[in-house]
């Protein structure tokens, strides 16, 4: 029995102990003790509801299993019943059956099977997160914000989040099809054919740009700690002391488990530093997760890519980073999942996926529904080299007056090709499949052009005030 509700009871007979005697009862009768008494009833209360309602559930789960018009398993109705219960609550609660637990262990080891896209549910609606590079689904260029709205021509609204994404796994080498909204739902429906595969998600890649190095992260899964250390120490034997900063790439990462986007935030942050903190219901529960180890990057400049695909553990790593003035971040607003999920084991195999609490950023910032902003916005955009023509400058003028560092410049030049033949200028290359058969060049990347020309001019001012 409840200490609350056994404190209720001995207060009650205390109370009609003292009934004969209405003077002693008003002196030991204090307005606390009221309002505890009145707290105990309404507990009561509750609890008689409580079992009410799970009267009216028996009643009629008993009333499907004999009447509906065809035979359903019981275990099949109470998982419905369960995922309904759950997913109700919010997009990211639900109920996993023992296959859907076992496949979500593996996916949080680096490798699974399906198309490669994280989604969620919203309005009825399954909406992409964002594609994994080097997927089936990143292959077809579906782009975060798409809209899937039916897998192999049955809508989406005919399942719950959880039996759509069951839906377009399957044994890799398999065909489906998603008819896919793009713009949102008014947008124009075109049809996609995947074929599923064998997702092994490397999470963490880089190369060298320039001076500088480009640290692509896809995911948050137990590898990704350890690819960004080997990225970074790569990056150091083959840049060495011409290290000018890093890039960080978090567009599309739907993010992961939260004790990887901790040891990651470690890396590029001093030791003690608050990185995330999160706030439930139980305020004894919150907790606030600082940084171990020490900055890896040697305090060098480091610019973060988000975007709306950019979601989750992402946010917290880019959030902890513009917070700490750690990083400059450029790209677009973030996707804004700010809430924790909590796996649940239980009986039968199965596990319980409940939001449990909230994440906020070192100042306090909460994540859910807001997302990161970019200290610099920079929409994804396509370049066009135009044709401007020659000009005209000083030098075209008549009269105009000669440089004359360049004319001694121009002298030494011609002295030193007195018998040197004119050398041809290199054919342009051609854009398409060469003969070779070699295939274009993946398309201009504008943010990260971006990116590394803030490094670079970061660098640049750095080198010229001696810093």
């Amino acid at each position: 029995m409840p200490k609350k509700l056994i404190k209720a009871l001995t207060a009650l007979v205390f109370l009609a102990a003292l009934a004969s005697s209405p003077l002693l009862a008003k002196s030991y009768l204090s307005a606390a003790e009221s309002q505890e008494a009145k707290q105990s009833d309404n507990e009561v209360s509750s609890a008689a509801d409580t079992l009410k309602q799970m009267a009216l559930f028996s009643t009629v789960l008993d009333r499907v299993r004999t009447e509906y018009v065809d035979t359903v398993a019981d275990d099949k109705l109470i998982e419905n019943a369960l995922n309904g219960m759950l997913s109700a609550l919010d997009p990211h609660s639900g109920y996993m059956n023992k296959k859907s637990f076992q496949e979500m262990q593996t996916q949080t080891k680096g490798e699974f099977g399906g198309l490669g896209i994280e989604v969620t549910m919203e309005n009825g609606i399954v909406k992409i997160i964002s594609p994994i590079d080097d997927t089936p689904a990143a292959k077809a260029r579906l782009e975060p914000g798409d809209l899937i709205t039916h897998i192999d021509t049955k809508p989406v609204t005919d399942y719950t989040l959880s039996e759509a994404v069951d839906h377009m796994r399957g044994t890799p080498g398999t065909k489906v099809a998603l008819t896919i909204r793009r713009g949102g739902i008014t947008g124009k429906p075109f049809d996609v054919a995947l074929i599923r595969a064998v997702i092994k998600v490397q999470s963490v890649k880089w190369e060298k740009k320039g001076d500088a190095a480009y640290i692509r992260i896809t995911a948050f899964n137990e590898q990704t700690l350890k690819g960004l250390t080997k990225a970074l120490a790569d990056a150091d034997e083959k840049i060495g002391s011409k290290l000018v900063g890093y890039v960080v790439d978090l567009r599309n990462n739907p993010g992961g488990l939260l004790d990887e986007a901790i040891s990651v935030s470690s890396t590029f942050l001093n030791e003690g530093l608050e990185v995330v903190s999160t706030r439930g219901r139980h305020k004894e529960e919150d907790q606030i997760f600082k940084a171990v180890g020490g900055d890896k990057t040697h305090g060098k400049p480091i610019v973060v890519l988000i975007n709306a695909g950019s979601a989750s553990a992402s946010e917290i790593v880019a959030g902890a980073l513009q917070d700490h003035k750690r990083a400059i971040l450029v790209g677009t607003k973030s996707f804004g999942k700010g809430s924790v999920q909590t796996v649940m084991p239980v009986p039968g195999g199965g596990a319980m996926r409940l939001t449990t609490a909230r994440y906020y950023t070192p100042s306090g910032r909460s994540i859910q529904a807001l997302g990161i902003e970019p200290d610099i916005i920079a929409q994804q955009a396509k370049l066009e080299k135009l044709a401007m023509g020659p000009g005209i400058h000083e030098a075209d003028l008549k009269g105009a007056l000669q440089n004359e560092a360049a004319k001694n410049k121009d002298d030494d030049q011609d002295s030193s090709d007195e018998g040197s033949e004119e050398a041809e200028a290199p054919a342009p290359k051609k854009k398409g499949k060469d003969k070779s058969g070699k295939k274009d060049e993946p398309p201009f990347d504008y943010q990260l052009a971006r990116a590394l020309d803030l490094l670079q001019g970061i660098h640049m001012y750095s080198v010229k005030n001696g810093k």
